[in-house]
């Protein structure tokens, strides 16, 4: 023990203690991609709190907040493609009547979704016709 005066008052302090155990920092943990599926799985389920999921995974409900974000964000992205991709199934053939005798235009109808446009193309660029639509269903 050691004493200590200071402007009148003593200080009596105890030795200080050797630490020997040094706290090491801990490693960053990797987590494989079916452990992060079945946590996003368990936080995306109606009425699961994502910190109680975090919780008893024993992650930062940060962290599996961000993971959660950014499968919704994949989600969306994959809902999106598929409203995009038109179906073989959408295309109706036509029977034409007498070829093009009487046709001054090429007219074609293009419909995605609810939207709907349709597109006059002069008979005379039929070939340019062809390009853009080859284009545009790219």
């Amino acid at each position: 023990m050691s004493i200590q005066i200071s402007n009148g008052h003593v200080y009596m302090m105890d030795e200080p203690e050797v630490v020997q155990d040094v706290v090491q920092p801990t490693r960053r943990r990797r987590h494989s991609k079916e452990f992060k599926q079945m946590v996003i799985r368990a936080a995306m389920q109606p009425n699961v709190s994502i910190a109680a999921v975090a919780l008893h995974y024993r992650l930062n409900a940060n962290l599996l907040r961000g993971w959660v974000a950014a499968q919704e964000e994949r989600d969306v992205a994959e809902a999106a493609r598929q409203e995009l991709n038109v179906s073989t199934s959408e295309f109706v053939p036509l029977q034409m009547q007498n070829g093009f005798a009487g046709a001054t235009h090429i007219e074609i109808e293009v419909r995605r979704g609810a939207t709907s446009i349709t597109v006059r193309w002069p008979l005379s660029a039929a070939s340019d016709c062809a390009t853009w639509l080859q284009g545009w269903l790219r």
